[in-house]
C-alpha cells in the first residue's frame, strides 16, 4: 500500500511538473506572439537591431520558376543569421509573396523566436504595360486594383509579418518607359489603403508608401514637381527612396573616376577614393528628397528603398564601360552604405540579397543578374566573407550547398578582376537634375 501511495505521488508530482512546464511553454509563446502584434513598422524602420534587405530569391533563368518553400525557408535562416529582419517584396501577380509568407510562418511555428517582417510591394502599371499595344502612361492598368486587394488580404491575415505595403516600384519614374504612371495613380492606392485604415478595415500600424527613384520623389527635374506629387508626399507614413550611384558611372559620370592628383596613389587607394565618393553621391540623392520635402513644411522619415552595386557586367559597368563592377567595389559600397545608414537610424533595403538570374536571361553577363551579396548557388561574396569566417553560416544551406566564400576565399585572385577607372582633371559630388537608369 506504501508503495502504491509513493507511486501515485510521484505521478501526481510528475504530472505537476509537466503542466508547470507545458504552463510555461505556453506563455512563452503567448508573449512571442504578444510581442510580434505590438512591434511596428514604427519600431523597425530605422532601427539598426532590424537590418533590411530586398528579397526575390528566384533561382532559374525562367521568372516562372517560383523558388519553393523549402528554398524560401532555407533562404530566410541564411538572412537571419546575418541580422536581417525586414525583407523587401515587390509584387503579388505571382505567388512569391504569399509563399514567403508562408515559409516564415512555419519557421516561427517550429522557433516561436524567429523574426522576420516585410514591406509587402503591390505592383503599379500603366495601360497596356507588357502587351506589346501602346502604352498610356494618363491611365492605369486594370491589373492595379487586384494587386491592392491582395495586398489588403495578405496584410490582414499576417499583421505578424507584414507591417508595409509599398505601392509600386519605380513606378513614377519617366525612363520606366513601358509602364510607368503619373503620380495621380500612386496617390489614389495609397489615399484608398489610408483610407482603410481609418476605418478600421487595415491595421492603423501598417504603414504606407510607394518605393520610388530619388528623382520621383522631388530630387530631380520640374518635371517631377507636380501637385499630384506634393499630395503623394503628404499622404504615405514615409518615403522609399531609390538611389543607384553604379548606374550614373556611366549615365551621369560626374562624380565617377580617379583625379589626376591622385594617379600617384596605390590601385587600394584609388578604389577606395572613387567609391567615397560613391557613397557621398547617393548621400546627395537623400538629401535632395529630403530638401524637397522640407520645402514642401513636411516633416516625416525618409528610408532607403533600393541601393546596391553589381559584382559584374559585360556592358555599361565592365571592364569595357566604367569598370564599376567588381566584388571588391561591391564590397566597399555595401559596408559604408550601412554604416551611414545605420548611424543615421535610416533603414536600407539592400538590393540585394541573392544573384537573380531571371532578370537578365538573355545575357547571363549582365549586371542586373550580379546584385546579390551571393550567387545562386550559395556562395558568399566579397562583403560577407567575414560572416562566413566569423561562422555566422554554419549548418546553413542553399540549393544542399553549404555557404562558402567566392574565389575559393582567395582574395588575391579577386583582386585580379578589380580595374581601376579612368583618370579625370575634375570631378565633383553635385545632384544631378535629370538622370536615366539602363
Amino acid at each position: 500500500m506504501k508503495n502504491n501511495l509513493r507511486i501515485l505521488g510521484c505521478a501526481v508530482l510528475l504530472l505537476l511538473v509537466f503542466s508547470c512546464k507545458n504552463n510555461s511553454k505556453s506563455k512563452e509563446k503567448q508573449a512571442t506572439v504578444k510581442k510580434e502584434n505590438t512591434i511596428t513598422a514604427k519600431d523597425i524602420l530605422g532601427n539598426p537591431k532590424y537590418q533590411a534587405i530586398s528579397y526575390g530569391g528566384y533561382r532559374d533563368k525562367d521568372h516562372n520558376i517560383e523558388p519553393t518553400i523549402d528554398e524560401l525557408k532555407e533562404d530566410m535562416k541564411i538572412l537571419s543569421a546575418m541580422g536581417v529582419k525586414m525583407l523587401r517584396t515587390y509584387k503579388l501577380h505571382k505567388p512569391h509573396a504569399h509563399n514567403l509568407v508562408r515559409a516564415i510562418s512555419e519557421l516561427k511555428q517550429v522557433d516561436p523566436n524567429f523574426e522576420m517582417y516585410i514591406m509587402l510591394g503591390a505592383w503599379i502599371d500603366c495601360k497596356n504595360a507588357w502587351t506589346g499595344l501602346p502604352v498610356d502612361h494618363n491611365q492605369e492598368s486594370e491589373r492595379n486594383a487586384q494587386e491592392i486587394e491582395k495586398a489588403v488580404t495578405l496584410a490582414n491575415q499576417h499583421p505578424d509579418i507584414i507591417k508595409v505595403i509599398a505601392v509600386g516600384n519605380e513606378a513614377m519614374v519617366k525612363w520606366a518607359t513601358s509602364y510607368y504612371v503619373e503620380p495621380w495613380v500612386i496617390l489614389k492606392w495609397v489615399n484608398h489603403l489610408q483610407k482603410l485604415k481609418g476605418e478600421g478595415k487595415l491595421s492603423n500600424d501598417l504603414w504606407i508608401t510607394s518605393s520610388d527613384n530619388f528623382a520621383s520623389w522631388g530630387g530631380g527635374g520640374s518635371e517631377y514637381h507636380v501637385e499630384d506629387l506634393n499630395k503623394l508626399i503628404k499622404a504615405v507614413d514615409f518615403l522609399s527612396v531609390h538611389t543607384y550611384p553604379m548606374h550614373d558611372t556611366h549615365y551621369n559620370p560626374q562624380f565617377w573616376g580617379v583625379l589626376r592628383e591622385e594617379s600617384s596613389l596605390s590601385d587600394i587607394d584609388k578604389i577606395e577614393k572613387v567609391m567615397e565618393r560613391s557613397l557621398a553621391y547617393a548621400k546627395a540623392q537623400y538629401e535632395s528628397v529630403k530638401q524637397y520635402m522640407n520645402e514642401l513644411g513636411v516633416d516625416k522619415p525618409i528610408h532607403i528603398g533600393e541601393t546596391g552595386w553589381a559584382s559584374f557586367s559585360n556592358g555599361f559597368y565592365g571592364n569595357e564601360g566604367s569598370k564599376a563592377t567588381d566584388e571588391y567595389k561591391e564590397a566597399l559600397y555595401y559596408k559604408s552604405m550601412r554604416d551611414w545608414t545605420n548611424e543615421n537610424q535610416i533603414s536600407c533595403f539592400y538590393f540585394e540579397a541573392f544573384n537573380e538570374p531571371w532578370k537578365d536571361a538573355a545575357n547571363q553577363g549582365g549586371s542586373e543578374n550580379h546584385f546579390g551579396l551571393f550567387t545562386v548557388d550559395g556562395k558568399a561574396k566579397y562583403a560577407v566573407w567575414d560572416l562566413v569566417d566569423k561562422g555566422t553560416f554554419e549548418g546553413l544551406t542553399r540549393g544542399g550547398k553549404s555557404i562558402s566564400k567566392t574565389y575559393d576565399g582567395e582574395k588575391d585572385s579577386l583582386m585580379l578582376r578589380v580595374l581601376i577607372p579612368a583618370i579625370k582633371d575634375t570631378l565633383q559630388v553635385d545632384f544631378p537634375k535629370k538622370q536615366i537608369k539602363q
